[in-house]
């Protein structure tokens, strides 16, 4: 029996019958379970992140929002991200990638969609709120599902799927079965080395421009002003382009979409570490074998979901970007 390899079978003899065991990789068999150190409130409104109506998102004042260059897809949901950091503590930069979080760190992502993408007026509906706190140097997670009346969530571990229906920037109207993750799920995304650790958060994704009070500002010179970060040079740290911007090439384009999408998986202390992909941005790309296996992550893009966790339908703008930019390899 061949198992955990990447070997190729030789040796078959044509209208020879051999019996072979495949051993799949679907469904539950990479979740992860990490247990929290700490008990969550049951109700999100018990931390306090929202003033004023819970449903117009607007955060209390020591609670910080922050944009990312390039996002993770999640079934064309909206997000709002922010962070909270205990009196008197700052964020201590490492490089390129996350900082160091002193404990007390909250981090807070809101999922939810507008109505209709062409008239916010017409108002939104918000799905969860997850949340990832730092505790005696571990990180913990939750996931609060938001009431139909908008006014709080509340915690579930188990997971949930709520049918959305909205209408596109295009004016198409389109519907979800939106899945809102267990705890497992989250964990499973967010372990490195089997210990779970924020995604996005990173030096060279929070490296942009904002626009703050109607004025642009470099986004970590902002979050230096609002006490997150202590000193800091915006151009000691790289910048991950933004998937989207077609001012960048189809490389750095498609290289930066891999890096957000795929590589908090696909890295050597993650869950998809027995797989040779390596696409994180700061690879080079010849150890990061996008060339050796192009073909076989096209049939990927045509056929499966990607990634399998925090989706339940194809991102057909990514599949687009990623398949002209395999085809010039």
């Amino acid at each position: 029996m061949i198992s955990n390899t990447f070997k190729v079978i030789v040796g078959l003899i044509a209208c020879f019958t051999c019996m072979v065991y495949v051993q799949s990789c679907k469904k539950d068999i990479f979740l992860v379970t990490i247990p929290n150190n700490m008990q969550f409130k049951e109700k999100l409104s018990d931390y306090q992140i929202f003033q004023g109506t819970p449903s117009d998102l607007i955060p209390e004042a020591t609670f910080k929002v922050y944009e990312l260059s390039t996002a993770l897809f999640t079934d064309y949901a909206e997000k709002q991200r922010l962070i909270k950091l205990p009196g008197g503590t700052k964020l201590t930069p490492t490089g390129d990638g996350l900082p160091n979080f002193p404990d007390g760190t909250i981090l807070v992502k809101t999922f939810y969609y507008y109505k209709d993408k062409q008239n916010h007026l017409l108002g939104k509906k918000i799905i969860e709120t997850r949340l990832l706190i730092k505790e005696q140097d571990k990180w913990n997670v939750a996931t609060y599902k938001w009431d139909n009346e908008q006014n709080d969530a509340v915690l579930i571990t188990a997971g949930a799927t709520e049918n959305v229906s909205w209408v596109d920037e295009h004016g198409i109207s389109k519907t979800v079965n939106y899945h809102i993750p267990s705890n497992t799920e989250c964990n499973t995304c967010h372990q490195s080395a089997e210990i779970s650790m924020p995604i996005g958060f990173k030096l060279h994704n929070l490296n942009r421009e904002v626009t703050r009070s109607g004025t642009p500002i470099n986004q970590l010179t902002h979050l230096q002003r609002e006490g997150i970060f202590g000193n800091i040079n915006p151009t000691s740290f790289s910048r991950l382009p933004n998937w989207e911007n077609t001012s960048h090439t189809l490389e750095e384009r498609a290289r930066a979409y891999l890096d957000v999408n795929c590589a908090h998986c696909h890295n050597d202390q993650g869950v998809c570490k027995r797989l040779v992909l390596r696409p994180a941005y700061e690879i080079p790309f010849n150890k990061t074998f996008l060339e050796n296996y192009k073909k076989s992550i096209v049939i990927q893009l045509e056929n499966k979901r990607m990634p399998k966790l925090g989706t339940t339908i194809k991102h057909s703008e990514g599949i687009a970007l990623l398949k002209a930019y395999l085809a010039t390899l």
